[in-house]
């Protein structure tokens, strides 16, 4: 077994909203100027991560207890956690929403007792007072087995109204570690996805981390932070598998998109990957003009290529190049935005319409309503990822909605409706090319990258010979 008992906070708050995104990323950049700080996001969010990374100088894991099997998240909260001083984990929604409204199945409460975290609540008292204490009261005591060990309040309006929200939660026994100051310029960009993510706009990341950390420095208690963080107990999890030890001959190289346009990934795939005897090179559809050398694969994420559409057709040179691997058979496996930029084109949310590669029959037209959720799915056919008869959980999130698809062919997927038997087909195999719009993490089923890399080893063979 490995374990860790590294000091560890998880974040939460009453609601979406709240500012538990601004405070998190604000702690983990005050914390870095003196300790190794590694950051953990509650959920399927692919955005939060990406100001962690930028505030901590590493890698923030998503820990998704619905996806991913506990002992998998337990895993990767041990091995990330190596060598941390601390660890802050960002929760998703309210503190106890998640996969229904009965149970805690997907919440920040259930992540946080799995890996034996105390809670400090994010209260937004902007249009409160006394009512502040009720809140926290109730959410420390709805579910007894939680440890909610203290609160911050933010957007507080003066020192008088700092006094009487403090003085209303710590009636009811908890701790407030600070009260934050409305700013109404300290928030993240939203747009139609939720936030702005951190790589697209580098000095106005960059500002606003270095003015949440001065808040966080300001107006929090560090030392009663650190207090509470050391609450935390022991977390112990299976070891995790070791990288296949390989001759460099057997290994593959697998192109990943990565740049504005496609960023919407889960870190661990790409572990999973080199685990498997993967060597992953990142390209950018947006400006580089070749793929990298020598791959075998190529893997397009998610992310915004509407927003980009323009640029990405531009680049015929990569168009070229994308074109020219999938007609010789190498493997793909694309993600909604992946799947966006193969299918024939895609109509922005101004209209414009915009030629894309045409591998995938059909057009993506934006819309105003997002379609968005958790997703189980089966495979019906053998896959670049999976065989068929494989279950794998994952999630839905776009606005984009695939028009003139062909329906006379087989879906890969049958997608489970959420307590019910009935299903529906999702995304298509054509050749070695698997598009879906459905996002997977590779640690809800450990064959997805084994699978993925002996099939681009197959392909890798078939050519050289």
């Amino acid at each position: 077994m490995i374990q860790t008992t590294v000091p560890r906070l998880v974040i939460a708050a009453p609601s979406s909203g709240s500012g538990k995104s601004t405070l998190t990323t604000g702690l983990m950049a005050a914390l870095s100027e003196e300790y190794t700080v590694q950051g953990f996001k509650a959920g399927p969010d692919y955005i939060d991560p990406t100001y962690h990374t930028a505030a901590t100088g590493h890698p923030s894991h998503n820990l998704d207890t619905w996806m991913l099997p506990h002992d998998r998240v337990k895993q990767s909260f041990v091995s990330a956690t190596q060598g941390a001083d601390i660890a802050l984990i960002e929760g998703v929604m309210g503190l106890y929403d998640g996969y229904d409204a009965l149970t805690e199945r997907g919440s920040t409460a259930e992540l946080a007792k799995l890996i034996n975290a105390p809670v400090v609540l994010v209260l937004d008292v902007r249009a409160m007072a006394r009512s502040a204490g009720a809140i926290a009261q109730g959410l420390r005591d709805f579910d007894p087995d939680l440890n909610v060990c203290g609160v911050i309040c933010n957007r507080v309006g003066s020192g008088t109204h700092a006094q009487w929200v403090t003085q209303a939660v710590e009636s009811v026994g908890l701790p407030v570690l600070g009260c934050l100051p409305r700013e109404a310029e300290l928030h993240i960009p939203e747009r139609h996805l939720g936030l702005h993510t951190a790589i697209e706009r580098e000095a106005e990341v960059r500002a606003f981390i270095n003015r949440a950390a001065e808040l966080v420095r300001q107006y929090i208690d560090l030392e009663r932070l650190w207090d509470v963080a050391r609450q935390a107990g022991t977390v112990q999890a299976a070891p995790v598998e070791p990288a296949q030890r390989m001759h460099d001959a057997n290994r593959v190289r697998v192109a990943v998109a990565y740049d504005e346009a496609f960023c919407f990934y889960y870190h661990a795939n790409f572990e999973y990957l080199r685990a498997a005897g993967a060597d992953v090179v990142f390209f950018s559809p947006m400006r580089d003009t070749a793929l990298p050398p020598d791959i075998a694969g190529v893997y397009l994420g998610g992310g915004y290529p509407e927003l980009y559409a323009a640029q990405l057709t531009q680049n015929t040179s990569m168009m070229n190049a994308l074109g020219a691997a999938i007609q010789q058979n190498m493997p793909v496996y694309a993600e909604c935005g992946g799947l966006m930029v193969l299918t024939e084109s895609i109509t922005d949310t101004d209209g414009t319409r915009h030629e894309m590669l045409g591998v995938v029959p059909g057009h993506t037209v934006m819309r105003d309503r997002v379609r968005l959720g958790y997703r189980e799915v089966t495979t019906t056919q053998d896959t670049v990822i999976l065989p068929a008869g494989e279950s794998v959980r994952g999630h839905e999130f776009h606005y984009s909605e695939w028009v003139g698809r062909d329906d006379t062919q087989p879906a890969p997927y049958t997608v489970h409706r959420r307590n019910s038997e009935d299903t529906w087909p999702e995304g298509i195999m054509r050749g070695n090319v698997l598009a879906s719009y459905i996002h997977l993490h590779f640690g809800a089923n450990p064959r997805i990258a084994p699978h993925f890399v002996e099939q681009c080893r197959t392909w890798q063979q078939s050519v050289v010979v």
